[in-house]
């Protein structure tokens, strides 16, 4: 009897301990899940202040009209710098658009593929193949797109530049379909299989439900995708600074050499430029531009993703 007591004490002081420990930790847990998130927020309000600062620095040396409408970008020069952001910007939306024609067409039919025609076995075979493209390090592709994909090019353009814009701007489109095509898988999957069972039953074949009925329904997560996508193509650093140059020109070439802001952030770094001078202060300038077409990117994603989201 004794024995038996003694057993039911100690299950019950075991009971009581795990209680304690229970109690505690329910309390911790979202203490700290709170810090972490508060820590995340004063890191980003940290880095936009940092970039506000010393960009209004900037300004109080060269106007904003100027920064805005002239068409030269020559921070360089002694006798009379230039700071007009349009070729800057011109180059990046350049090699952002190569790469969405690029990356459009083969993430999308990938997507398609994987959800609406891949058995259970391929998907998880090909799949994990496919992201492996988003793991290699960004300063790889802009080896290949310089010692690779322009050689190659310049056997079918002569006239192509070594530093183009047209080289990197396929690699970028080759790095971001992963981006496209697991996002875009994610929102077909995402459309219940009786509206498919249904197109099927009314005599529709499987392209047909594809292209007609599931593409139509995922079609708000299909263009985030592709919003995410071209602010991915708009931030990337070391493919364009090692294959596109340092030129910043104000053209439609995508033979020439060209400079995108990131590339140009990246030249400034390396040290061409002394701390506290009008060229240190305007790659502050130039990433708050990138900031906020970075921003409207994400910003305009979530708003479609919104606007035309299926509730099933």
């Amino acid at each position: 009897m004794k024995n038996h007591l003694s057993v039911s004490e100690l299950i019950k002081q075991n009971k009581q301990k795990q209680r304690i420990f229970t109690s505690i930790r329910e309390k911790a847990l979202p203490f700290l899940l709170f810090i972490c998130a508060v820590v995340s927020v004063f890191t980003t309000l940290g880095i936009v202040f940092t970039l506000l600062f010393e960009t209004v620095t900037f300004f109080k040396q060269v106007p904003l009209i100027e920064f805005i409408t002239r068409k030269e970008w020559l921070p360089f020069f002694k006798s009379d710098p230039s700071y007009g952001i349009l070729p800057l910007i011109s180059g990046t939306l350049m090699v952002a658009v190569i790469a969405m024609i690029v990356a459009v067409p083969l993430g999308l039919a990938a997507a398609i593929y994987l959800s609406e025609y891949a058995s259970e076995r391929t998907r998880r075979f090909l799949k994990p193949i496919l992201e492996v493209l988003a793991g290699i390090p960004t300063i790889v592709y802009g080896f290949f797109a310089l010692t690779f994909v322009t050689p190659l090019l310049q056997k079918f353009i002569p006239e192509l530049s070594f530093f183009n814009a047209l080289s990197p701007g396929i690699v970028v489109g080759i790095m971001i379909i992963p981006m496209i095509a697991s996002l875009s898988e994610d929102a077909m999957n995402a459309v219940p299989n009786s509206i498919r069972e249904g197109a099927l039953g009314l005599g529709s074949t499987r392209l047909e439900v594809a292209v007609k009925v599931v593409l139509p329904a995922a079609l708000s997560g299909i263009i985030a995708s592709f919003v995410l996508a071209i602010s991915r193509a708009i931030g990337e650093t070391m493919i364009v600074t090692i294959a596109g140059g340092a030129t910043p020109t104000l053209t439609m070439d995508v033979t020439d050499s060209i400079q995108t802001m990131t590339a140009y952030i990246v030249q400034v770094s390396l040290g061409d430029a002394t701390y506290g001078s009008t060229v240190y202060y305007s790659i502050y300038a130039v990433g708050m531009t990138l900031f906020i077409f970075t921003l409207m990117m994400n910003l305009l994603a979530q708003f479609i993703s919104k606007k035309f989201r299926e509730a099933y």
